[in-house]
């Protein structure tokens, strides 16, 4: 038997979520199992299960978790794993558990200098960061504006830009000034005049906008900035009808930018050219208040359940 998290209802998480005592999932031909050894926990998570993206009784209960890392238990026949190897899976469901199915598709070997830890906070915030950039198609004379620059996907948006010879600004509360600065961008803080801290911290203008906040303050000044077209937002519901673009990895071409990036995240995060940094973990039995913790915003570092 083994121990999994579901939600029953849509609510709270403190409210509906109930850990569950099922047997061992056995693999298809094509599926592996995976011993969960850590499994990363996103905003999405609790806006899943306080029903903000859907709240279909039909779905009920619900698996919850999108990503994870361990070892590989069983695995079918034309899988191309093996027991005991390391993985990743993502995307994942149901990863708040001790085991977890999912087809060999969905499974990554994890190099062998990558933690557990930091192997299941990567890739759903990396692919995501990675679809932004795509998307933007940034050039070393790109000057780039990071809405939550401190966050899981923006820490790696402005790293990976500052890679690429952009000029990054991000926005953080001062607190995480210090860390923006470690990854080259030049931070400013959000409250007060957004628009005119921006101005003053990069004399020369901005030409991309990365948004992962979705806040009214944070398209207004971005659209302030830059033409519609040249803002990518993970959050900004609603707005599309402005010509923001919405990358979410529902159209091929975000699916695509999504899939090719997995490689070299786990590449780089083992050999230290990506940092990943977990802002705390929890056991399983705690998952509710791992997303409690979130609090409706995204906090530095990402958040881990041990099963």
């Amino acid at each position: 038997m083994a121990l999994r998290i579901l939600a029953a209802d849509y609510g709270d998480p403190e409210a509906v979520l109930q850990i569950v005592d099922q047997p061992v999932p056995e693999p298809d031909d094509g599926d592996v199992v995976v011993r969960v050894r850590s499994a990363g926990v996103n905003p999405f998570d609790a806006k899943q299960v306080r029903g903000l993206v859907g709240a279909d009784p039909a779905k009920l209960p619900l698996s919850i978790g999108g990503e994870a890392a361990g070892v590989v238990h069983a695995a079918g026949a034309s899988s191309g794993f093996r027991p005991g190897e390391e993985v990743v899976v993502y995307p994942a469901t149901g990863a708040f558990a001790e085991f977890l199915v999912a087809p060999a598709a969905h499974v990554h070997r994890k190099p062998a200098d990558l933690g557990f830890n930091e192997a299941s906070a990567l890739l759903l915030a990396g692919v995501t960061a990675a679809d932004i950039l795509a998307t933007l198609e940034l050039t070393a004379d790109d000057v780039l504006l990071v809405h939550g620059g401190a966050g899981a996907v923006g820490s790696i948006v402005v790293s990976r830009a500052v890679t690429a010879g952009a000029t990054v600004i991000a926005t953080a509360s001062p607190a995480n000034h210090v860390h923006l600065r470690s990854l080259g961008a030049v931070p400013v803080a959000y409250d007060g005049d957004l628009l005119a801290a921006v101005r003053t911290a990069m004399p020369s203008p901005v030409t991309a906008v990365a948004d992962t906040v979705g806040t009214d303050q944070a398209i207004d000044v971005s659209l302030a900035l830059v033409p519609a077209d040249r803002i990518v937002s993970i959050a900004a519901w609603g707005l599309t009808g402005e010509g923001i673009t919405m990358v979410d990895g529902s159209t091929p071409a975000s699916r695509r930018n999504r899939r090719e990036a997995i490689a070299g995240l786990l590449d780089d995060a083992a050999a230290g050219r990506l940092a990943v940094e977990i802002g705390g973990t929890f056991p399983l039995q705690d998952t509710a208040a791992a997303l409690s913790a979130l609090g409706g915003h995204r906090p530095r570092g990402k958040l881990i359940i041990h099963p």
